[in-house]
């Protein structure tokens, strides 16, 4: 009885001091010109462990927190809007496209589908709500949603290849660090 209470104040604590470093790094956004678009990526990165340890709910829990609690504190709301858009959710999406979707092609064009659903949302969200004219989007003569968009796909396989290189090293390197006298 005793091990199954520290487990579950473990799993409690874990998950707090989680969300509070997802928090922390979505604050700093606001301070460091670089971070709006790294920090929210490392923030849902944090989230992995959760999903590997206790499951989708629980880090759904995790990233509804620090989605909630980021967009109240974080002075840079592009970066919340990247967070809440994309980076805090895909690492909980991730699994479950890599574990029912069998193929490999299937497995990529589901996760671009998910990237570019949210990234053109976002898009259209942040235009309706800043009241930015389409034109102002033009330079030279190219439409740069359209290039970022393109660009956006090139970073997030990147980022998904990253985090699937940060599994392998969590599992391997930092779970027996964390959970050694837990699990």
């Amino acid at each position: 009885m005793k091990s199954g209470i520290q487990n579950s104040t473990f799993r409690l604590a874990f998950c707090a001091v989680t969300a509070a470093l997802e928090v922390v790094l979505m604050m700093i956004t606001g301070v460091v010109p670089v971070g709006t678009y790294a920090f929210p990526c490392f923030a849902g990165a944090l989230t992995l462990a959760i999903v590997i340890e206790y499951g989708w709910k629980w880090a759904l829990g995790v990233f509804g927190v620090a989605a909630v609690l980021s967009a109240l504190f974080a002075a840079d709301k592009e970066a919340v809007l990247y967070f809440i858009a994309i980076f805090g959710y895909y690492p909980i999406l991730k699994n479950p496209i890599e574990r029912r979707i069998k193929n490999r092609i299937v497995q990529y064009v589901m996760k671009i589908a998910v990237f570019n659903a949210a990234a053109v949302s976002s898009f259209y969200i942040a235009t309706m709500l800043l009241s930015v004219k389409a034109e102002e989007f033009t330079l030279f003569g190219i439409y740069m949603p359209l290039l970022f968009l393109v660009f956006g796909n090139v970073f997030f396989l990147l980022y998904d290849t990253a985090l699937t290189l940060y599994v392998g090293v969590y599992v391997r390197n930092l779970r027996q660090k964390l959970f050694g006298k837990f699990k």
